[in-house]
């Protein structure tokens, strides 16, 4: 029995526990088609539908919102060449502008053969695999720490922010959890750290599944730590790690396990030596740049770490809309709890114990920071930390590993309330933030009418969610430029055509992308091409989760 729980204490937390990840399934399933796709969700789609060639960026004239509309749907194969066709302008479109391996796009490209391009389907895959994550996890765990322990681990992943809504995001970080736990439990196995005691006379003779254990637990850590290299190329420094963990426990057969890990990677050497050498200029790198002085890029990688934790052990999605020092306390906060608490476990002979769950929840981020300071660049923080979301299965068991260190009144109160943290901020999330922004747009131009869209972004993000959203009729037209451009080649547009449009949608983005925002000079000049003609009759503010999803939409009616 684990330390701290009795009995009946731990039937009844194995009940609330098995109840948590029952209402983290729910809340999957609930929310599958309750938001729309944010800007990278559309890139997603429109890569995946093999139809990426299709796109062309707006030019100085007015486009059809319908002639977009043919990036983000699958095209109608008629034969077996036909797929493989499809499949071959899938690759090659990656290699060409998308800075990702292969293997999630390809995946979605099949999912989206069966289900469709809804939201709901688009993120049913992603959702799926987030829950193989979850019982991977709990495999993990009660590899570890028994049955209870692997049920706690699962249940904090299970309803853990940052993980919920990357199980409902059409991008290929949820995968990485699962190639991340999958791989760790096998090279656990693999190193002996369940090994069963040796029979005791000659008829307790190895079963069939004792004696083809190794080879089944060395073909899933093959298999994942291909699957994670062809999902995120960061997924590296998880493979060191995973040599790591090897060399950690058992040193005396590293040949074995090296083996093992090196025909994984080579397993990806055919796209690693065609496609990665073709993306290598589609990664922008320049933007990770730092132009800082020493103390000032110190302080920034200290808070790219403070922020990575606090966003994946607490924050989750929140990071979004909350000022950094938010995350930055909360890391602060981790960290604390984590050097209050572990010390105690070495001093409890569990080494071998800690040593893994520093190297599963830590080693990674350390190793990136590492990358990051000799190259003089941020990579660390990216993205709210989600580059290096597979080490929030590690962290989540040393955050719980701390939480078992506290006095036992305390240990299950402490894990019941972070439970119920984790619940709360995801239920608000989804219920209080708006994630209807577009929808918001196409509800002023109904019903359809001849109408110019007028948007300062040519960001495709931003143009394929139009396309997506709103009504693409033959009367609806788009006229996407620069900020700085946007008056002249909107007055053009209409002395050109002075009678062709009833309606004019002006959307001012706060966050253009590609370009910068509008200034107030800009939006006077634009409104006053626009009073010539037309009237004011609807103003909205639309905002998002995020400041990409900041729109001011007016709404002008011919006079």
């Amino acid at each position: 029995m684990e330390k701290g729980w009795t009995v009946k204490a731990s039937i009844s937390l194995a009940t609330l526990l098995a109840f948590t990840i029952g209402l983290a399934v729910l809340l999957r399933v609930l929310n599958l088609g309750s938001r729309e796709f944010w800007y990278d969700e559309v890139l997603s789609l429109a890569l995946s539908t093999s139809q990426r060639s299709l796109y062309e960026t707006p030019g100085d004239l007015p486009v059809a919102l319908a002639d977009l509309v043919p990036a983000l749907q699958l095209p109608v194969e008629l034969s077996f060449g036909d797929g493989i066709q499809s499949l071959r302008r899938l690759l090659l479109s990656l290699t060409g502008g998308e800075p990702h391996p292969p293997l999630f796009f390809l995946a979605q490209h099949v999912w989206l053969r069966g289900f469709g391009a809804g939201e709901a389907a688009m993120r049913s895959l992603n959702t799926l695999l987030s829950l193989a994550a979850i019982a991977s996890t709990y495999g993990l765990g009660r590899l570890l720490l028994g049955h209870l322990g692997g049920l706690t681990l699962a249940a904090l992943l299970s309803v853990n922010p940052f993980f919920l809504f990357h199980s409902l995001n059409v991008r290929m970080y949820a995968p990485l959890v699962l190639w991340a736990t999958l791989s760790a439990w096998a090279m656990l196995h693999l190193t002996g750290w369940a090994t069963p005691a040796p029979p005791t006379s000659e008829a307790a003779a190895p079963s069939i599944w004792q004696r083809r254990a190794p080879w089944f637990w060395s073909l899933i850590l093959i298999a994942s730590i291909a699957a994670g290299l062809m999902t995120f190329y960061l997924f590296f420094y998880w493979i060191i790690t995973l040599a790591a963990i090897a060399l950690f426990l058992d040193r005396r057969r590293w040949w074995q396990h090296g083996l093992r890990l090196t025909i994984g990677f080579l397993l990806t050497t055919p796209w690693l030596l065609w496609g990665f050498t073709k993306q290598l200029r589609n990664a922008d790198l320049k933007r990770f740049n730092t132009a800082l002085g020493p103390i000032a890029t110190t302080l920034r990688h200290l808070q790219d770490v403070l922020q990575t934790l606090g966003n994946h052990l607490v924050i989750g999605d929140w990071a979004t809309s909350l000022p950094p020092v938010i995350g930055i306390v909360d890391g602060i906060g981790v960290l604390l709890l984590l050097l209050t608490c572990l010390p105690q476990l070495r001093l409890q002979e569990q080494r071998r114990l800690v040593g893994v769950a520093l190297m599963l929840g830590l080693l990674p981020m350390a190793l990136a920071l590492g990358v990051d300071i000799l190259t003089g660049k941020f990579t660390v923080g990216f993205g709210w930390g989600r580059s290096l979301i597979f080490i929030l299965p590690g962290c989540l068991l040393l955050l719980m590993l701390a939480v078992r260190q506290l006095p036992p009144r305390w240990n299950n109160l402490a894990l019941t309330g972070l439970l119920l943290i984790y619940l709360s901020s995801n239920i608000a999330d989804y219920s209080l933030r708006s994630r209807q922004i577009f929808h918001g747009m196409a509800a002023m131009i109904q019903p359809p009418a001849p109408t110019l869209i007028v948007m300062n972004s040519k960001a495709w993000g931003h143009v394929l969610r139009l396309a997506y959203y709103l009504p693409s009729s033959p009367a609806s037209f788009l006229l996407a430029q620069r900020s700085s451009d946007l008056a002249s080649s909107l007055q053009q547009v209409l002395a050109a055509n002075p009678r062709k449009y009833d309606r004019v949608l002006w959307l001012d983005s706060a966050a253009p992308i590609w370009s910068p925002p509008s200034t107030e000079d800009e939006r006077s000049t634009v409104a006053a091409v626009l009073a010539r003609s037309f009237k004011l009759i609807q103003a909205r503010e639309l905002t998002g989760t995020m400041e990409i999803d900041q729109f001011t939409a007016q709404l002008y009616q011919r006079r």
